[in-house]
């Protein structure tokens, strides 16, 4: 018989929501999710797609507390969960959460804050903030550089539960508008997975480490290759993604420290930079993203009002 749920949480991204029933003892007992992500909903339609991945769970006749993190709270979003302002203890973020009306009352919907940054750069984060705190309150002695590679790459300055500052790089959304709208699409055209690709990224990583400041001119090099040297789609592709990644790593180089540095992402992803980051003479450390959030929303659930 499966235990019955106690609560639940959600990640709600831009394409995506994810569930998780929560038994009374804090395992996860069920999940669910959809493909009802933020930027397909307007507001009004967000209470039917959390019902409808809500009853996949099989809800318990009294009413439950659902805790969601990610794009839910963003303005164009459900409802705005206005940002927390870095530097922040994460361990109260519960504090700042929003609640929706809900029509159906089995649910009481409270929805977590992002974070934003005004001094030393304006920026902004939703849902990684979450994950954050889940590093910081299972890894509780961890202080420095935390990396979480993805669309928007972050690199957030962790000291315990306190967020000190973090920084955001378009790459994951860099690359793909290189590799589909710009001259460089001619010499990415054809099969990118080939055995080649390895070859071309650790040559772009190195690239962009040595001399990142010269990112513009390198990045013509991934046509001028392919035209000269015949180099091939595969490996035009994994130099292009080294040279993006080589020239990230290399902004936040100093302030990477002795420890390694904790990934958190898609476990593909998260692995080039592991390899990037050997590069340079560190390290990094892959953590399960599903399991920080989780941890994360599980401690913000305990400082909502």
């Amino acid at each position: 018989m499966t235990e019955q749920i106690a609560w639940i949480a959600v990640d709600w991204g831009t394409s995506n929501l994810r569930a998780w029933g929560i038994g009374p003892a804090g395992a996860v007992v069920a999940t669910a999710g959809s493909d009802q992500g933020m930027g397909k909903l307007a507001p009004q339609e967000f209470p039917a797609a959390l019902m409808a991945v809500a009853n996949q769970l099989a809800l318990p006749d009294e009413p439950v507390d659902v805790v969601i993190c990610g794009m839910a709270g963003a303005r164009q979003g459900w409802l705005e969960a206005p940002y927390l302002e870095a530097p922040t203890d994460l361990i109260a973020l519960g504090q700042g959460a929003v609640h929706p009306n809900m029509p159906d009352e089995r649910l009481r919907v409270s929805i977590l804050p992002g974070v934003c940054q005004r001094e030393g750069g304006e920026n902004v984060m939703r849902g990684e903030e979450t994950q954050l705190l889940g590093l910081a309150v299972t890894a509780p002695t961890y202080a420095g550089l935390v990396c979480m590679p993805g669309t928007h790459s972050k690199w957030a300055r962790l000291e315990g539960t306190r967020i000190a500052g973090f920084s955001t790089a378009m790459t994951g959304e860099l690359f793909e508008l290189l590799k589909t709208h710009s001259v460089l699409r001619h010499s990415l055209a054809g099969d990118v997975n080939g055995p080649e690709r390895d070859g071309g990224f650790l040559a772009g990583a190195q690239d962009g480490l040595d001399e990142p400041e010269k990112l513009l001119g390198q990045l013509f090099e991934v046509r001028a290759s392919a035209l000269l040297s015949g180099r091939t789609p595969d490996w035009c592709a994994g130099y292009l993604s080294g040279l993006l990644i080589g020239t990230e790593i290399a902004a936040n180089r100093n302030q990477i420290g002795t420890d390694p540095v904790p990934l958190i992402g898609s476990a593909t992803l998260c692995a080039l930079y592991a390899r990037v980051l050997a590069m340079t003479g560190a390290a990094g450390r892959v953590v399960d993203s599903t399991e920080v959030v989780l941890a994360g929303l599980k401690a913000a659930r305990a400082s909502i009002a």
